[in-house]
């Protein structure tokens, strides 16, 4: 790990204290209602430097709070991507990042190196894939898979970190805001989720979809 990410998994960590990470970890209360969240003057569910896929005015709209490291992350992954091309001019993927377990800041890194190289769905799903080999921190894993996938390696590596620590730390923000206590989170169109299976979120986005289209 370069000296860069160092300083980002450092800083990140840091955040994470500050800002109550721990409440994070301990998952959503049974029986929980969904939740609207309301928007104030700046969308915290939305940052300009969040990273979307699909069309950018789609009429539905899925968060995900997201932990490249977090093994419920990996099993939702191909429902969320199926999801995204079953319906490609109606809904968008936003990724918000949550780096909860060893090496999530480095990973998170990765990708944001891998969207400045128009690369960030490949090798979104080649973490994802490779994730045992990695998650425990060992990140060689994780960039030999991100390499395999089409990423730039050298590049990546040599690239300023600044922005991605800053976005890390406006995400983890933002989680608490909204109410978000672990990964995956989801919303779908500001209404959270509340530990949905992976049937149940592609049945709220379906009837999302069909909503707009009356």
């Amino acid at each position: 790990m370069n000296k860069r990410i160092g300083v980002v998994a450092t800083l990140v960590v840091s955040a994470l204290a500050f800002t109550g990470g721990a409440m994070l970890y301990s998952g959503t209360a049974e029986g929980e209602p969904t939740k609207k969240v309301v928007a104030g003057p700046v969308d915290s569910l939305i940052r300009p430097h969040s990273p979307i896929i699909g069309p950018k005015n789609a009429p539905v709209t899925i968060v995900e709070f997201f932990d490249p490291s977090c093994e419920a992350c990996r099993a939702f992954y191909p429902t969320v991507k199926g999801i995204v091309a079953k319906y490609p001019k109606d809904v968008r993927l936003v990724m918000r990042y949550l780096p909860l377990h060893p090496g999530s800041a480095e990973a998170i890194v990765i990708l944001e190196a891998a969207r400045v190289q128009g690369k960030l769905e490949p090798v979104t799903a080649a973490l994802l894939e490779a994730q045992p080999e990695w998650h425990d921190g060992k990140m060689d894993g994780a960039w030999a898979a991100a390499e395999k996938a089409g990423l730039n390696v050298a590049k990546a590596r040599a690239m300023p970190t600044t922005d991605a620590m800053a976005w890390m730390e406006q995400d983890i923000a933002d989680a608490r805001a909204v109410g978000v206590r672990g990964t995956p989170t989801f919303f779908v169109n500001g209404e959270m989720l509340v530990q949905p299976s992976p049937e149940q979120v592609e049945a709220r986005v379906q009837a999302a979809v069909a909503a707009k289209g009356k």
